[in-house]
């Protein structure tokens, strides 16, 4: 609608989880090589933990859905939406391993097929991944099914590894005594941390250049530093805030998006600021990273973050 007036080939701030716009900052950087460290290596249970609007989302299809490289060819099981029956769970993971739904409906010819079939993958040189998102919502049967999967192994390796993804009850959740051996399971856990002031500066920036703008002239540094506040720092309340702000500014025939005009999108959505500070002149061209694109990324930061993210194991 506004693409035009603001010379943009595309809506920089849609709230899909479209990998193409992300921007990983340190923390993405490093729950990006933790989940495609997991999977090359499967490991049990990769843990990453979130508050909603984080990009929990994004970075796993980054990581499982649109892989732009590989070392090793992988099968993955994406489960979106957790609050599943027993039998619909099976349905979902048995999918993509080639299981039929009517032998999801039945425990044992389901776990024998499964078998037979990462059995059959393993020996080709693949990998093979439940990917469970919101795992918060996870019913109790169900994790113990996981925890149970998880055991499954041949008599040299093991034959499927899970990455968990949810908000921070998931943490809560699994802390409880009767998922404790769940719990024990778990190789690697990473935090993703809303976004520092000039990261959100970075973040805006990067998606307007993605998009074919020229980000100063679309937002003042006052408009990016109140986006900052209004927001603090979720990836996906700075993108509802920015795209809000771009169609308002456009709708009253502004040259760019200014202070006020955040403040009063803000308002709309009964949003409220914590600080004052305003980003470094540096902060668009500084503390993010293009999405990488021709190898994975655990290869170059693994050995730095490895040492740190064991210690978060508990």
């Amino acid at each position: 609608m506004y693409e035009s007036y603001w010379g943009l080939r595309e809506r920089p701030f849609e709230l899909t989880s479209n990998a193409h716009f992300l921007l990983l900052t340190h923390t993405h950087l490093e729950a990006l090589s933790n989940l495609e460290y997991g999977a090359a290596t499967m490991r049990g249970v990769t843990l990453l933990i979130g508050e909603a609007g984080t990009g929990k989302t994004t970075v796993l299809r980054k990581a499982f859905v649109t892989p732009e490289r590989s070392d090793r060819p992988m099968t993955c099981a994406l489960v979106e939406n957790p609050a599943l029956t027993r039998h619909e769970f099976f349905q979902i993971v048995g999918e993509p391993f080639g299981i039929d739904a009517a032998v999801a409906r039945n425990k044992t010819r389901f776990l024998a097929e499964l078998r037979k079939s990462l059995l059959a993958k393993r020996a080709a040189g693949e990998n093979c991944v439940v990917v469970i998102d919101e795992a918060q919502s996870l019913p109790m049967e169900l994790f113990e099914e996981v925890r149970l999967l998880g055991n499954m192994e041949s008599a040299t390796e093991r034959l499927l590894a899970f990455v968990l993804a949810g908000q921070p009850e998931l943490a809560s959740r699994l802390a409880l005594p009767a998922l404790q051996p769940l719990k024990q399971r778990i190789g690697l856990r990473h935090t993703l941390a809303p976004l520092t002031q000039d990261e959100t500066a970075a973040y805006i920036a990067g998606r307007i250049k993605l998009a074919g703008g020229e980000p100063s002239r679309l937002f003042s540094r006052e408009a990016v530093a109140a986006v900052y506040m209004v927001s603090r720092g979720l990836p996906r309340t700075i993108s509802v805030v920015c795209d809000n702000a771009l169609l308002s500014a456009f709708a009253v025939g502004r040259e760019r998006v200014d202070r006020q005009t955040v403040e009063a999108v803000a308002a709309d959505f009964e949003l409220t600021a914590r600080c004052s500070d305003e980003p470094s002149e540096e902060a668009t061209n500084v503390r993010v990273f293009p999405s990488p694109a021709s190898k994975p990324a655990w290869r170059n930061v693994v050995a730095r973050h490895l040492s740190r993210t064991a210690r978060r194991v508990q």
